[in-house]
């Protein structure tokens, strides 16, 4: 799941010519970050429209999702040791070529089959070229204001991708088809498969052995434990093959430990859990995620299965929450040294659990201003708060040796978070739904079944907000300590630094 390299450091170009035009070379690293980011989130609003065209089941939907986001971030720093092996421009060539392919298998798409087979290989490609995109822009840019200055704009993509990602996919959705948010990628994908070899430098190969063991130890395992929760909302906890998921999950996962603790280059150093603060914040990153993400999963649906909104209009409807989480990330960096990390996490995941609860209260008839925009304004001042100190908490007091996988994991506790934490709520949705209810006076088909998604959704979204309550304990019960708020990492990061591990 992770990988000893430290991504983040320059290495020497193998190539002794110079690099390209550094705007062509800057455009390429954000033009490809910006794709791998936007396709995390730009199905999100075309989700009713890919349920009725594939004819998903409600549960199954959640794969769309699912399986990008576990291969993404399952073999996510196999990706970076394979760049560091095998050389990054190399290996940022392949991971897009793999991307760009994939996409147009899966806007091609005839069956839900075909589509999340699709959607695994994206994730994979994106796993392969993600890594290598920072440590292109180090070895691009000379150390200083013209760095600096890169890695600013790398920074922002990172913190708007996803909102892009939402209102781009809505208007493709609602112009042309559902089909395009993954069309979108094949013409880009191709104009930088072109273009990195003549403007990216390549980096020096370093010997090292891939541990594939340990990385299909981890993704297999998390995979079965996510595919177990959803096949017990559709089949029941008692179904077989969800007993066979969940044991298969529990070995896989102790293999993976096994493994990474014999292996002469682990891709999860374990000792990186020894201490209670970061351990504290990989699990709170994970909860927070699964929180939010699976919101964003199930309000779409709210948005345009109960209120009727276009996939355009509930992806601008998400603005009140992304927008407001973008503002504070960048205003954050300079608290922290005056509040102190843990103090500002802790109050930033309070307010996200106090949105998140309040969300939870939906019915049909609930107005979007101020019942929804309120509390979608209150996640994004939460989650905002909270990134940063949960990023700069999970790197604290690392050698510098592993600083590396310690980012790494951080990345990796987001994308498998979301999947896990959706795998569960999906089980929570699906029991909803058994017991939905709805007003007597209640009595057209559409009437009852708007009543009865809204029930679902709101029912899941208590669970988000659980999730979010479990963050706040994780955060008060392992990281709160007389020294937390003295992190001399987290005092002294700039705030380009910080920005620049967190994976929207």
């Amino acid at each position: 799941m992770t990988t000893t390299l430290d991504a983040r450091a320059p290495k020497r170009p193998l190539d002794p010519r110079p690099a390209g035009n550094p705007k062509v070379v800057l455009g390429i690293i954000l033009a490809t970050y910006l794709m791998i980011i936007l396709d995390a989130t730009v199905v999100i609003t075309a989700l009713p429209d890919i349920h009725r065209s594939l004819h998903f089941s409600s549960t199954g939907l959640s794969w769309v999702q699912n399986a990008y986001t576990l291969t993404f971030g399952g073999l996510l720093l196999l990706g970076a040791r394979a760049g560091d092996i095998l050389g990054r421009r190399r290996v940022f060539v392949a991971g897009i070529a793999l991307f760009t392919l994939a996409s147009l298998m899966g806007g091609l798409a005839q069956s839900a089959a075909w589509l999340l087979t699709a959607r695994a290989a994206q994730g994979i490609g994106a796993a392969v070229a993600a890594p290598s995109t920072l440590a292109l822009l180090q070895v691009s840019f000379r150390e200083g204001p013209e760095r600096t200055r890169a890695v600013g704009a790398y920074s922002a993509v990172s913190g708007a991708g996803g909102s892009v990602g939402l209102v781009l996919g809505g208007m493709l959705t609602s112009w042309i088809s559902w089909r395009w948010g993954l069309f979108i990628n094949v013409p880009i994908g191709i104009v930088l498969i072109c273009l990195a070899p003549r403007f990216l430098p390549e980096t020096e190969r370093r010997p090292g052995h891939f541990d594939l063991a340990g990385a299909a130890t981890s993704t297999l395992g998390m995979t079965s434990l996510v595919y177990g929760f959803v096949r017990a909302a559709s089949y029941g906890w008692g179904n077989p093959i969800t007993i066979a998921s969940f044991v298969a999950s529990a070995a896989l996962l102790a293999g993976f430990v096994v493994t990474e603790k014999r292996a002469e280059q682990p891709i999860t150093p374990l000792h990186l859990f020894a201490s209670r603060q970061r351990s504290g914040s990989y699990l709170a990153r994970m909860l927070v995620v699964s929180g939010m993400f699976a919101m964003f999963f199930f309000m779409t649906q709210f948005f345009q299965g109960v209120l009727g909104y276009s996939a355009l209009e509930a992806g601008l409807a998400f603005l009140p929450v992304t927008a407001v989480m973008f503002a504070v990330v960048r205003l954050v960096p300079r608290l922290v040294p005056r509040v102190g990390t843990v103090r500002l996490l802790a109050g930033g995941v309070f307010v996200a659990f106090v949105g998140m609860a309040w969300l939870s209260r939906l019915s049909p008839t609930t107005p979007f201003f101020p019942q929804i925009v309120v509390p979608m304004a209150l996640l994004g001042v939460g989650i905002g708060s909270a990134l940063v100190p949960l990023t700069t908490a999970g790197i604290a007091g690392v050698e510098e040796h592993d600083a590396g996988a310690a980012s790494g994991l951080v990345n990796v506790a987001q994308q498998l978070g979301g999947s896990l934490g959706l795998g569960i709520l999906i089980t929570v949705f699906a029991a909803a739904s058994r017991t939905a209810a709805h007003p007597a006076g209640v009595t057209s088909i559409r009437s009852v079944a708007r009543w009865n998604l809204a029930h679902d959704v709101a029912t899941a979204l208590t669970g988000s907000a659980v999730f979010l309550a479990l963050a706040l304990g994780v955060v008060i019960t392992t990281m709160w300590t007389p020294a937390s708020d003295a992190v001399p990492e987290a005092a002294e990061m700039g705030e380009d630094e910080v920005l620049d591990l967190i994976i929207d």
